[in-house]
């Protein structure tokens, strides 16, 4: 690989400032080791009833009588079933029906209906029809008639109304079940709010997922050596997620020094400097399904910052530490963005949109603006047991970025964190 001439130390020579409070996340079996769950069996499928009574709730709440779900994460939220979830996002051929008062059924594609043996939720699981061009062409209208033809016979055969919620279809097999009759509600809408609530299991869950995600930064941190590319670094974070039983990153987001101003840009083969900023948002969904939603940023080769990168960084956990402060169940996000911390005027065009959002199996409901962009009509409230994510992005013209966010429960008495890796002492 080339490397910049930055009369800079290559990886192995350079001089690394060691944190051992950032160390002690690596295994401590040793760091050439993954991380093995301490879960109890029990944790994990107490989790997953709880879920699926959720949804259910939900359900009732809605008056609707099935569920259709094409979503992987939904499908992971409700029956624990995951089968190569990333190509499903985009290739939608597997999919699930919760009966209000009846079955819930697994659809999985054809030769995978054992990848859901032993899965408690599901009390049968069949053959998908799928309708996709990629696989049916011509077929494809033949194919989504006996789609609906099936879906329609359950759910009829268990009586209920003709409300039916479904968090994902394309327009034509939605008019296939319109022509048989139901009535289509948003199903993601449904889902998200009663993914919103977390239970003490899952809460046990994420933390774990957190566990590993946080060994995954201190290899990162380690790895923050002159020479190395953004794409070098953010490949720890991959590793760590992969060989500890975590699924995938949901972004690219690891920029280094000019490159992280503007933000949203992925990560590439930028050979980074000593003294450069390094910053990122982890996005990772990990162990179980749950998703670790952690940023931090510090200095290329550890060493200390500079003024500027001082005073944005002291800014931007100013941002965290005040938004972290006021979160309390029973507050509504109106009230919130009153509340929250007001970015100086300086940083506003470089700004990110979110202040606080949901996190469980991916980033979710609610999405609270920052205050420049929040609308008032966004209606809702932080309610106990929610799980939160707290933002912040500082930069202004000409500078780097500094991106902090931390991952919360919302308790009776505030937000407890649940990530603990160190910050920075700029």
């Amino acid at each position: 690989m080339l490397r910049g001439d930055d009369n800079s130390s290559q990886p192995g020579n350079s001089t690394v400032f060691k944190d051992e409070r950032k160390q002690a996340y690596l295994n401590p079996e040793g760091a050439d080791r993954p991380l093995i769950s301490p879960i109890p069996a029990v944790t994990l499928d107490t989790a997953r009833k709880y879920r699926l009574g959720r949804l259910r709730a939900k359900m009732k709440d809605w008056d609707c009588s099935a569920l259709l779900l094409y979503d992987p994460v939904n499908i992971r939220y409700a029956l624990d079933s995951s089968n190569m979830s990333i190509w499903t996002m985009h290739n939608p051929s597997r999919y699930a029906l919760i009966l209000a008062d009846g079955p819930a059924i697994m659809f999985e594609f054809e030769g995978a209906e054992h990848a859901n043996t032993g899965l408690p939720g599901i009390d049968e699981v069949r053959t998908a029809r799928s309708f996709l061009f990629f696989t049916a062409g011509n077929l494809a209208e033949h194919r989504m008639r006996d789609w609906a033809d099936e879906l329609a016979s359950i759910i009829q055969s268990h009586g209920g109304n003709a409300k039916v919620a479904v968090d994902r279809l394309e327009p034509a097999p939605a008019a296939e079940l319109r022509k048989r009759g139901f009535a289509l509600l948003d199903g993601q809408a449904l889902a998200e709010r009663a993914r919103s609530i977390k239970s003490p299991e899952e809460i046990e869950l994420m933390r774990w997922t957190i566990r590993v995600c946080e060994a995954g930064m201190a290899r990162m941190y380690e790895a923050s050596e002159p020479g190395r590319t953004e794409r070098e670094i953010w490949a720890e974070l991959h590793f760590e997620n992969s060989r500890s039983g975590g699924e995938w990153l949901e972004t690219k987001l690891l920029t280094a020094g000019p490159r992280t101003n503007p933000w949203y840009q992925e990560c590439s083969d930028y050979v980074i400097k000593r003294g450069e900023m390094i910053a990122f948002d982890t996005d990772m969904i990990g162990p179980f399904g749950y998703c670790a939603d952690l940023s931090r940023s510090w200095t290329c080769g550890h060493v200390a910052m500079n003024d500027k990168q001082k005073e944005l960084y002291s800014a931007a956990r100013s941002q965290i530490e005040h938004n972290l402060s006021i979160i309390q169940p029973g507050l509504s996000f109106v009230e919130f963005n009153e509340k929250s911390w007001q970015i100086p005027e300086k940083y506003i065009p470089y700004r990110y949109s979110l202040a606080v959002h949901g996190t469980g199996m991916a980033d979710e409901w609610p999405g609270i603006l920052l205050h420049p962009d929040f609308d008032d009509g966004f209606s809702g409230v932080i309610e106990e047991n929610m799980v939160l994510n707290v933002e912040s992005l500082i930069a202004e013209d000409g500078s780097e970025s500094i991106k902090l966010e931390t991952q919360v429960l919302v308790t009776a008495n505030g937000a407890e964190r649940l990530d603990t890796f160190p910050w920075e002492e700029p």
